[in-house]
């Protein structure tokens, strides 16, 4: 009987044990499966993520609807940065003669005035030498002059040497000015060399305030007039020229204010305004010059530079989301659309589709699903971002209007997570 006994409970407990390891081993396929299921929702698709509501309360995740705000509207145009002609300076010297100094590097500062350079030559003393010999022969014309209008008075004198003593002396006279005017081309004051000290260097000075840009010679290089010496560029004079399509000229006016950015380094605005339109086509384009000046800070701004601008129109009602609502990944600005292919499922009350700010109503019971939807950006105002839909969505879709960087943080997460399975 004990045997008996003995071997009944054997039995009884090989079934329990039976019986509880296929329940655990039900358990734990079922809850596999719906990891599964779960895994694949959230890494079918690399523009959508899945948020829980405790996930979106601690993140701070909100919802909202594009909204229509009155904004100024803006024109995009390209354009580069000029200096006006007046505001360049090619530096040549009137004579020829040797560089014996050379004063400046491309990239120095210098002022109107400021000695660049200093030319020697020989020739330079025979044109002071003529000048101040000069004066002395007309002393002696002069006396001739009077000697024969006292002649010609008495009738003792003939009438042609008085001509000719009056002609005499205009040619000195002549003469005497237009060295004058050479030496002081040369940057010689004429009443310095009345105690006959003569300048064989003469020094080549800026004629405008600015920065060197280039310079052409170098010490012991001989130049003439057709010799450039320097470039000196003025650089607080920079200004816009843009090109504006002819459909949006006429909402263009003097005054208008732009902001503009280097294409080639976005990362700081600067501002511009309005003073011309250009009245003429540019080449073969229909495209048509706009001319602003630059305003307020020109650090890092040179001639040539390529600039990428919005000139600001009047108010409109545009379409708009708060600026925390877009974000940027791989050069594209995006926003994120509310699209859940739960909700129906699990929320068959029509009212499931009034989502609060918050987005604490109708959420299914795994989340709500975001979608990127990618936007171009227009101008931004008292905290809210003009937008172009770059793909349609459903009118009076939800979207985040707060806390779209971490909705992006878990699709790129999320897309790394597939990529390394």
């Amino acid at each position: 009987m004990k045997f008996i006994a003995t071997l009944l409970m054997l039995s009884l407990t090989t079934l329990i044990i039976s019986s509880c390891g296929g329940k655990d081993e039900k358990a734990t396929t079922e809850q596999t499966e719906g990891q599964s299921e779960e895994h694949d929702d959230e890494h079918g698709n690399a523009n959508t993520a899945t948020l829980t509501e405790e996930q979106m309360k601690s993140i701070g995740v909100e919802l909202g609807q594009i909204e229509d705000k009155q904004l100024t509207a803006t024109i995009r145009a390209n354009g580069a940065l000029r200096v006006p002609n007046q505001n360049k300076a090619a530096i040549n010297s009137l004579y020829g003669g040797v560089i014996r100094t050379l004063l400046i590097q491309p990239g120095n500062i210098v002022k109107k005035g400021q000695v660049i350079a200093t030319i020697a030559n020989p020739e330079f003393i025979q044109v002071q030498q003529e000048y101040l010999g000069i004066s002395p022969q007309l002393i002696l014309a002069e006396q001739e002059l009077n000697r024969q209008k006292e002649l010609n008075a008495g009738n003792a004198g003939a009438l042609k040497n008085l001509q000719s003593a009056e002609s005499n002396l205009m040619a000195l006279r002549t003469r005497k000015s237009a060295l004058e005017q050479q030496i002081q081309l040369m940057g010689i004051s004429p009443a310095s060399l009345a105690n006959g000290k003569l300048v064989s260097v003469l020094s080549l000075r800026s004629p405008i305030s600015g920065i060197v840009s280039a310079v052409s010679v170098k010490i012991g290089s001989y130049v003439d007039l057709n010799t450039p010496v320097a470039d000196v560029v003025d650089n607080s004079q920079l200004h816009l020229d843009l090109f504006v399509y002819e459909k949006d000229l006429p909402r263009l006016k003097n005054n208008q204010n732009i902001h503009f950015t280097l294409t080639n380094n976005p990362g700081k605005e600067y501002d511009a305004q309005i003073y011309s339109l250009g009245s003429t086509f540019e080449d073969e384009s229909k495209a048509v010059s706009v001319h602003a000046t630059v305003n307020g800070d020109k650090t890092g701004l040179i001639d040539g530079m390529n600039i990428t601008a919005l000139i600001s129109l009047d108010k409109v009602q545009t379409p708009a989301v708060p600026n925390d609502a877009i974000v940027n990944f791989q050069g594209q600005d995006f926003i994120f659309m509310v699209t859940d292919p739960h909700a129906e499922d699990a929320h068959p009350d029509p009212k499931k589709d009034s989502l609060s700010n918050a987005g604490q109503d109708a959420k299914p019971s795994n989340g709500i699903t975001f979608e990127k939807v990618p936007v171009a950006k227009g101008t931004s105002e008292v905290g809210y971002t003009q937008i172009t839909l770059l793909k349609p969505i459903p009118m009076n879709a939800k979207i985040v209007t707060k806390g779209a960087f971490f909705v992006l943080a878990k699709i790129t997460n999320s897309g790394e997570g597939e990529h390394g399975h």
